[in-house]
């Protein structure tokens, strides 16, 4: 009889948690409360035949969908949004009902209670505003009209953005830009005056043409600038370094894909020293970012994987990274559970390794770069 009740006990559990699994599937949407309006969320959950999958959308801040990954366990549930770093923990009260949390490094605990809707209830996102027309693959890159100007001294941040089809640069010196037109790391440009590493421009530029540039036409505008309005000319040569060779485990990578946009620009902003959201990135966007911002040596995309991902790379910097700014970081307030180091980070978070080698890398050395040119 004893044995007839425990096995009662678990088939009632088994069923609770298939019918938790079941109840997840469907349309969620609640507000947040910011410090200055309420936000609207909405939750995505479907199963596709390999397990719960979900896109978070707010839909007062545009189209934009975030894939994430969805765990049920009994009434409890997860929603991991590698795009943003973050999670939703909830825990359904009935079966149109989730009460929870989302949480993101760095940002405060957002109170977040669900309903779940039917698709004529859903909330409607604003339209997206009308994107041009790609630009053709046979476009000759070259901006239409560009304004350069000395940063302020003691500016904050650096970035490179487009935001529709203005394309601005802050605080940037000659050397990052460079390193950005031409996917190189630091240690690959040879070369030139001292100022291309300390003078900061603040650029901003439209391109010619009607078109909409992806992220290598937008690269090769940049370099053209350089050469136009820099005067700037160099040669290619070859030069044995030491690099790093990223690669997969043999466990298999930890990444999320993204087929919601795959003709959209990657968004790769750092969130602080040490906490960088991945959107909509290829592993060679990624590889490129890393070795321009944050390590001392070039790195080179051996992984192999296709595509575009999310994901939320958290580690500890030392003082060789961010150009030795690495080292600055305020140490954290609880030491034992501080991010780990990033090679760890990007085994365990990622999937991926970091590996040091020696070899031979293409480098661009300058023949000539002067200051820029009036607008």
């Amino acid at each position: 009889m004893k044995r007839l009740v425990m096995a009662l006990t678990a088939l009632v559990a088994v069923s609770v948690g298939l019918l938790h699994a079941q109840d997840v599937v469907g349309i969620w949407q609640g507000t947040m409360q910011l410090p200055q309006r309420e936000v609207r969320a909405q939750i995505r959950i479907v199963n596709d035949g390999g397990g719960l999958k979900a896109t978070l959308q707010m839909i007062d801040q545009g189209p934009g969908l975030m894939p994430a990954t969805v765990s049920v366990q009994g009434s409890a549930v997860k929603i991991t949004i590698p795009g943003m770093g973050g999670s939703y923990d909830g825990r359904l009260a009935d079966a149109n009902s989730m009460e929870g949390n989302l949480t993101q490094p760095g940002a405060p605990t957002l109170k977040l209670d669900l309903k779940k809707v039917s698709a004529e209830a859903a909330w409607t996102p604003p339209p997206a505003p009308p994107r041009p027309a790609a630009m053709p693959a046979d476009w000759k890159p070259a901006f239409e009209v560009a304004t350069i100007k000395p940063s302020e001294p003691g500016t904050p941040g650096q970035s490179i953005t487009v935001r529709g089809r203005t394309f601005a640069t802050h605080n940037q010196t000659v050397a990052s830009m460079m390193t950005f037109a031409y996917g190189l790391h630091p240690d690959q440009i040879v070369g030139g005056p001292a100022w291309m590493k300390d003078d900061r421009f603040e650029i901003t530029a439209e391109p010619e043409g009607s078109g909409f540039p992806n992220d290598k036409q937008w690269r090769a505008a940049l370099a053209k600038l350089l050469v136009d309005r820099f005067s700037l000319t160099f040669h290619r040569d070859k030069k044995e370094l030491s690099v790093y060779a990223l690669t997969v485990l043999k466990t298999g990578a930890k990444l999320t894909k993204n087929d919601t946009d795959v003709n959209g620009l990657p968004g790769l902003f750092f969130r602080g020293p040490g906490v960088f959201p991945v959107r909509n990135a290829t592993m060679g966007d990624f590889a490129a970012t890393m070795q321009a911002v944050v390590l001392d040596r070039p790195v080179i995309d051996q992984t192999n994987l296709q595509g575009r991902y999310d994901f939320t790379l958290i580690w500890t910097p030392d003082e060789t990274q961010f150009g030795g700014r690495g080292g600055q970081v305020p140490p954290p307030a609880d030491p034992a559970n501080a991010p780990p180091v990033l090679f760890t980070a990007i085994q365990e978070q990622l999937g991926l390794k970091l590996e040091g080698a020696k070899a031979p890398v293409e480098v661009l050395v300058i023949d000539k770069l002067e200051k820029p040119t009036a607008n």
